[in-house]
Order: C-alpha cells, then structure tokens, then sequence
C-alpha cells in the first residue's frame, strides 16, 4: 500500500517537474520569439529606409527619363497626305509627364492606363500620356483646336461615338484645326466631310499599325 502511494506521488513530481520543464521552454521560445521579432522589425525598418531612398533615387531617375519619350525618327509624308513615323517608338510605361516630338503624339512612352477609347467623346484635353497608350490598343484619336467649326466637331463626335477604339479631345497644342492619329500615324483633315477621315478610320481602327490588337478599350482613365 506504501509503495502504491510512493508511486502516485512519484508520477505527480515527475508530472509536475515535466509541466515545470514545459513551462520554462514556452518563456524561452516566448523569449526568443520576441527578441527575433525585435530583430526583424528593426532589419525592415532599416531595409525600408534603403527601399524609400532607393525609390526615391527611382523616382528621380524617373522623372529625368520621363522627360524623354524614347521615340526617334521623323514624320515622312505619303501619297495620300498621311504622315507616317519613320523611326522608333518607345513602348515603357511611365508615371511621369513625357515630352513628345510630335503634337498629338503618335506613339512612346506612356502612361501605364489607357484613356477610354470605346466611341469616347471628351470635353476636356487628355493627358497625352494616357491617349498613346489608347493608340497602342488600335484607337484612332480625332482632336481638334478651338478654331475647328461646330458642326465638323459634333460630326466627328457623332462618328467616333458609333466607332469602338476611338476617341476624341479638345487640343490646342497642334498646328491645324482637326487632326486624326493612330499608333505611327497622323493626318490632317480639312472637315469632318473629307474623304480621307473615312479612309483614316478604315485603315487605322485595329489597323496593322497596332501594336497590342485587341486589348482593351473601356475601364481606362476617363
């Protein structure tokens, strides 16, 4: 009977040692947990300080290369009065402000979201950053100055609305009233009655001239 209860009284202290045991290992890994997590937080704290200066470093770089629209070449003048890009334009996305060697521009650097292009009438200008980037999806953008008439702007509206990649802005910084563009292309139109507006729009909506056929035209920057 002595030795049963020296047995039970055995297991508990072995029990309670074990659970002692126990114990202390859990405030050890509670320990060493914190002191790792010390250690992480603070090597992202430092690494995010390197990552803010690196993006800013980025974000400088950035800006001096988004000066540029990384085209080179000219325009070369065909048969039919359209003006065709002779040369190289860029495609890199940028979030910065670009400087086109051409006004409208017909292709570069651009900004990463497209300007709606499904029929789209504007009222206002566009960013032209946004608008190359509708270009590259096959639009054909149709803008026009202060000078142009009412009733060749509201034709020209009318006829964009009913035509999937296209859109059209107001655009004082061109050298005529009513121009047309497409990705590597540009014409001047002397009314919305002229005959190569038709032939332009033929051509150049989802021409062979788009570099991304078929990408989208809605849900982009309005």
């Amino acid at each position: 009977m002595g030795s049963a209860k020296n047995n039970t009284a055995a297991r508990k202290a072995r029990i309670e040692e074990m659970r002692r045991a126990e114990r202390a290992r859990e405030r050890r890994n509670r320990a060493l947990t914190i002191a790792a997590s010390v250690v992480v937080v603070a090597g992202l704290v430092a690494g995010g300080v390197v990552l803010v200066n690196s993006q800013s470093g980025k974000k400088s770089n950035s800006a001096d290369d988004g000066k540029n629209s990384g085209d080179s070449g000219h325009f070369a003048a065909g048969k039919d009065g359209v003006m065709t890009w002779t040369g190289k334009l860029a495609r890199t996305h940028v979030t910065t402000r670009v400087s086109y060697p051409m006004h409208p521009p017909v292709g570069g650097n651009h900004n990463p979201v497209w300007a709606t292009c499904d029929g789209t009438v504007y009222t206002k200008p566009l960013q032209d950053e946004n608008a190359v980037h509708s270009l590259e999806h096959g639009a054909v953008w149709v803008t026009y100055t202060s000078k142009a008439g009412k009733a060749d702007v509201d034709a020209l509206a009318a006829k964009v609305k009913k035509t999937p990649y296209s859109l059209m802005s107001p655009y004082e910084n061109q050298a005529a009233p009513l121009i047309l563009s497409a990705w590597g292309h540009q014409v001047t139109v002397k009314s919305a009655s002229d005959p190569e507006v038709n032939k332009f729009f033929a051509a150049y909506v989802q021409g062979p001239q788009t570099p991304e056929p078929g990408a989208a035209c809605t849900n982009g920057a309005m």
